[in-house]
């Protein structure tokens, strides 16, 4: 096998793993984001958090309800919001205003990025609903 040739199949190698974990991560977020208010989670929802900013908290409960119901329900992903495809971003609309959620992957005890982000026994998730403005 000659280097370009080489190159080429450790190019295809390495992209297909990088596809493999980018769809076991989105797995664990829509298992998260979709299990964010079960009282006893499913198999295969990893651990995390959600939280909110005060522009967020300082809604109604309406609209805070709103907003969970519509943030367990989406799964508009698509190449703008989503394009490493993790499903860690999403843009919701609730009463006519924009709301977005990001996942940030971190690790066990919450102070850096996961050094795995696609091993649930080393990555927690902390999910953050907030108005576009507050980014």
């Amino acid at each position: 096998m000659n280097q370009a040739t080489q190159s080429a199949a450790e190019h295809t190698e390495d992209d297909v793993t990088k596809a493999a974990i980018a769809a076991i991560i989105a797995q664990q977020n829509d298992a998260f984001r979709t299990s964010v208010t079960a009282s006893v989670k499913p198999p295969g929802a990893p651990p995390g958090k959600l939280v909110m900013t005060a522009g967020i908290a300082a809604q109604s409960d309406e609209f805070r309800a709103a907003l969970i119901g519509a943030l367990i329900a989406f799964d508009a992903f698509d190449v703008d919001s989503d394009p490493y495809g993790l499903h860690e971003m999403g843009v919701l609309e609730i009463e006519g205003e924009r709301v977005w959620f990001k996942f940030y992957l971190f690790d066990e005890n919450f102070e850096y990025g996961s050094e795995a982000p696609a091993d649930p026994a080393r990555t927690c998730r902390v999910l953050t609903l907030l108005f576009p403005s507050e980014y």
